[in-house]
Parts: C-alpha cells; sequence; structure tokens
C-alpha cells in the first residue's frame, strides 16, 4: 500500500507533497529527525491530506498530478480553505 500525502507548514505557508509506504515513520521524519533537505526549514508541518493506492505507479501519477499547477491549486482551495 502506497499513501499519497500533503504536509502544509501554517507558519511559513508552504506545501509539501510526497508519497510513502509508512506514512507515521514519514511524518516523524519530516517533523522530528531529518537534519537536511528542503523540508526541515519550514517545520512544523501539519499532515492536510491523504490517498491510499494500491501501486506505487498509481501513487506516482497522482503525486506528479497534485504537484503540477492544477493539484497546487486544488490543494490551495479545496483543503487549505476549510
Amino acid at each position: 500500500m502506497y499513501t499519497v500525502y500533503v504536509l502544509h507548514s501554517h507558519q511559513h505557508d508552504k506545501i509539501y507533497i510526497g508519497y510513502t509506504q509508512d506514512l507515521e515513520d514519514r511524518l516523524k521524519s519530516r517533523n522530528e529527525l531529518a537534519t537536511k533537505g528542503w523540508t526541515i526549514n519550514f517545520r512544523p508541518w501539519k499532515l492536510i491530506h491523504t490517498e491510499t493506492y494500491q501501486t506505487k505507479q498509481q501513487a506516482l501519477k497522482r503525486e506528479k498530478l497534485l504537484k503540477g499547477g492544477q493539484g497546487r491549486n486544488w490543494i490551495r482551495t479545496s483543503l487549505l480553505n476549510q
């Protein structure tokens, strides 16, 4: 099982989109454990959306769609304006 997830940094108004097989571990990494990379600069991250897929290919396809302009627009208008 693969999970596509969307994180939001309210403090910095940043969005992060990714996929993983272990969501709990990935969230801990993004908010606590990682010592380098883009995401450490915008902590704390809040999980605002998840979708589950059977295959890696399906998850990658959805992740790519969400990272595009229409996907980011959907995230900003649908998920962040609730």
